[in-house]
């Protein structure tokens, strides 16, 4: 706000011996000035227009002067100040200075510095630009220059500026509060408009950098003459408009004077587009634009303003507006001119923004008490002494007004931060008024939203301003020429994304893993055939049914044992097969379970010795058939040869030497196959190389293709004595069986065990439907046992004398009994 200039000549004179008074310089922005040009004249003619905002900002300072003058603050000191019009133009703003810090009004001619000038102090200008060419000079004199409301940034440098001071943040934070703000609702799509002035391109410089830095792109940058005279300002006013109704950015923000921002929201209104508005500190507050014509219709208005506050018995004195005795006040005679009610200023200017005005004259009167060395009742200190000793104490302030502490940093700023203000509209007037909805904090760089936010559109949803779709979780994004800009990808296996827009996707740890578009990692399931699974339940139920028919053979044999048909059975053989085959079906049980190095070696050790332990008893019986049936001369060989305990002995022993072999040099193990396109691990076991259990299985398949040989070459054997069918069926279904496992284990295809574990189980059930089930049915269903069950046990009996006469005469005994059966009846 610009500085009040203690002018009033009549009222120095009255006091001059009585008091020692000290002059403030007020630099105000007073009239508004437009050029219009007349046609049919050659000339430009100049008109004016009181600005309300910037006359209340002046009376602000003269009613705080007074407030202190009519206090014990600073006893035997009065304040006076001058009233300059800066007319919002840097040259007028310098000519002010000059005639300020003038002797009897005017500079002397030479270059000399005047020590003490009758101006000790200067508040404002309103505008950067003003007060970028004032405190130029007074840097010349180390006048104190306080301004409330010049935000440029460039106005921090003590190199250039070591002068000036001001009660509010410099614009490097106004543009990170606007860029914060913009983060809040995730807006990364923005336009900007600024003014060609000091203030608006040192706004613009600062906003570009916040903005890029939290990676908020800009969809236009577009400028206007700050100078409200310019010849082609409608014009690029149009061209302004035109480009935000074309642009997919629904935020715009203004870093433009409030006349500039009026010119621009009444064509948008012509041109019905509705915005998003954010504004800079220069009009957030700005009642002209508030109360405009069709304000409603431009959109949301959202801007930060200085910190306000309270100015006790301000508005008393505005409605009021009388001024001490003596003094004179041009401004606010013209302003009575116009006739308006006693409480007009009151209501057409929102007087909390004048805060800044009392903290300027209060920070002056502070550094006098300590410049002065002030008492309860006197200031004892130099009446007379020269401006830069001000400026000296006014650094070192600091003092506390409504719970607030307030000092000049090194920058000579106050850090007091910002409101939020939110333009609401109010539909019975069709005008906004200012509401504060939040805050933003210096020191915490954070916007506090503390009040609800109403928005235009008739949903009252966040609008959205975004050059691409948010990316939801589970996504990352992959930027596009300009960074704001993006695709969505989803996150690949063993990384997730757990928020939106992430620039990249993490990666999982811990031993989790997730799959392609996972918001999260979870630990891998491991997968093993559990007790309580469909195949578990499946092989268990074949493997319970499998004990049950060993259980019921072994009834059987038990109560038929020392019958034919237990003899014909193969007699004690059966209880060997029975054990091996409870063997292999005990190896089916260890398939189930989580796998562990014992059980891998157990299962497959297991079925090795417990089948070919069963293939050997079949070898013994296949080969028993076929010797019995041998010509006479080859018998005597064979039967030294046929010695049914050596050969299970002997066909175990081999089994159990490669299994030996086999878990000493290529012992399985556990392995966990995983993939990266699942969330399974899959544990199994491992046979090594293959070798061993190929070996293993191989060996099992040769005894087996061996029964099969000698029961084929048995099969003419007459029917009446003949297994040979039971042995080559069930050892077809072995070979059988295991041909089709073979390559499905050699292409380590994932079901290869359960298909393992069937083959196991089809064997099994293989040799006791072929082995033991007729001998069940012949036992129970037979009420006599058939002729040649008997001839058979004879046959048998008899085969140890082996000779030729014998075997002719069993055949005819054969014979005999086809036509005389009851002859040979049990």
């Amino acid at each position: 706000m610009p500085p009040l200039c203690i002018y009033i000549y009549i009222y120095i004179h009255i006091f001059l011996h009585l008091l020692c008074t000290l002059t403030l310089g007020v630099f105000v922005f007073i009239f508004e000035y437009a050029i219009v040009f007349i046609s049919n004249q050659d000339f430009l003619h100049f008109l004016r227009r009181l600005n309300l905002i910037s006359l209340v900002r002046t009376l602000a300072v003269v009613h705080t002067i007074e407030t202190i003058n009519n206090s014990s603050f600073l006893p035997g000191v009065r304040l006076g100040y001058y009233i300059c019009d800066t007319c919002s133009d840097a040259s007028k703003a310098i000519q002010s200075t000059e005639q300020l810090l003038a002797v009897n009004g005017t500079l002397p001619v030479q270059c000399e510095v005047l020590e003490r000038p009758n101006v000790k102090a200067i508040i404002g200008a309103r505008f950067s630009e003003d007060s970028l060419a004032v405190a130029r000079l007074l840097s010349l004199y180390m006048v104190p220059q306080i301004s409330t409301t010049s935000s440029a940034q460039t106005l921090s440098d003590r190199v250039r500026y070591p002068a000036f001071l001001r009660t509010m943040p410099s614009d490097v934070h106004q543009t990170k509060a606007l860029v914060h703000f913009m983060k809040h609702f995730h807006w990364d799509w923005v336009g900007v408009v600024y003014g060609d002035d000091d203030y608006g391109k040192n706004a613009l410089q600062s906003f570009l950098a916040d903005s890029e830095a939290a990676d908020i792109c800009h969809a236009f940058k577009e400028v206007l003459p700050h100078y409200l005279a310019h010849n082609e300002i409608d014009k690029r006013i149009q061209e302004v408009a035109e480009t935000i109704r074309l642009s997919v950015a629904k935020v715009v923000v203004l870093i433009l004077k409030e006349e500039l921002v009026s010119k621009l929201f009444k064509e948008m209104i012509r041109q019905n587009t509705s915005r998003t508005w954010i504004a800079s500190d220069a009009w957030s507050m700005s009642r002209n634009i508030s109360q405009m014509e069709g304000i409603n219709q431009v959109g949301d208005v959202f801007g930060f303003t200085f910190i306000t506050g309270p100015n006790p018995g301000f508005k008393e004195f505005l409605q009021q507006l009388t001024l001490t005795p003596g003094s004179v006040n041009l401004f606010l005679e013209e302003y009575k001119q116009l006739g308006k009610d006693a409480g007009f200023l009151t209501e057409a200017v929102d007087i909390s923004m004048t805060y800044g005005e009392r903290l300027a004259v209060w920070s002056i009167a502070h550094a006098l008490k300590h410049l002065l060395n002030c008492n309860e009742t006197d200031c004892p200190g130099e009446r007379d002494f020269p401006p830069w000793k001000l400026l000296k104490e006014l650094k070192k302030i600091n003092f506390t007004m409504e719970n607030q502490t307030f000092y000049f940093n090194a920058s000579g700023n106050f850090m007091n931060g910002y409101d939020l203000i939110n333009w609401q509209p109010q539909e019975a007037s069709g005008q906004r008024r200012f509401v504060v909805v939040g805050n933003y904090n210096l020191t915490k760089r954070e916007v506090h939203i503390k009040a609800p936010i109403i928005w235009s559109n008739p949903s009252n949803t966040v609008p959205v301003s975004m050059c691409s779709a948010i990316c939801p979780a589970g996504t990352a994004k992959k930027l596009l020429k300009t960074s704001c800009c993006h695709n969505c990808t989803q996150c690949l296996e063993g990384t997730y994304s757990n928020g939106t827009n992430l620039p990249n996707c993490l990666p999982c740890e811990n031993d989790t893993w997730s799959l392609k578009g996972w918001t999260s990692c979870k630990p891998k399931e491991e997968d093993y055939w559990k007790w309580d699974g469909s195949h578990a339940i499946v092989l268990l139920t074949f493997t319970a049914i499998g004990y049950l028919l060993l259980l019921f053979t072994l009834i059987i044999l038990l109560v038929f044992y020392g019958k034919p048909v237990m003899k014909q059975a193969g007699g004690t053989l059966c209880f060997v097969m029975m054990v091996g085959l409870a063997l292999s079906y005990t190896s089916v049980i260890l398939f189930i379970g989580k796998p562990n190095v014992h059980i891998c070696r157990g299962r497959q050790i297991l079925y090795a010795l417990g089948f070919s332990l069963t293939v050997s008893c079949i070898l013994v019986k296949a080969l028993r058939t076929f010797v019995s049936f041998l010509p006479r001369y080859r018998q005597e060989q064979a039967k030294r040869f046929y010695k049914p305990p050596v050969i299970i002995t002997c066909g175990t022993l081999i089994q159990v030497l490669i299994c030996i072999l086999w878990l000493i040099f290529d012992s399985p193990a556990v392995e966990a196959f995983q993939s990266d396109q699942s969330m399974i691990i899959t544990v199994q076991c491992n046979e090594g190389s293959g070798i061993g259990f190929g070996i293993m299985l191989c060996y099992i398949a040769l005894l087996a293709f061996v029964c099969f040989l000698m029961a084929f070459k048995g099969r003419k054997v007459p029917q009446a004595f003949n297994e040979t069918g039971h042995i080559i069926l069930s050892m077809l279904i072995y070979l059988f069986v295991w041909v089709c496992f073979t390559p499905v284990y050699i292409a380590k295809v994932n079901e290869r065990y359960s298909i393992q574990a069937a083959a196991i189980l089809m064997s099994c059930y293989g040799v006791i439907f072929c082995h033991f089930a007729p001998k069940w049915y012949m036992a129970l269903c037979k009420k006599k046992v058939q002729s040649h069950m008997m001839r058979f046990q004879f046959f048998l009996s008899l085969w140890s004398v082996t000779s030729s006469w014998c075997i002719k005469k069993i055949c005819k005994v054969a014979k005999t009994k086809v036509s005389n059966p009851k002859r040979y009846s049990l």
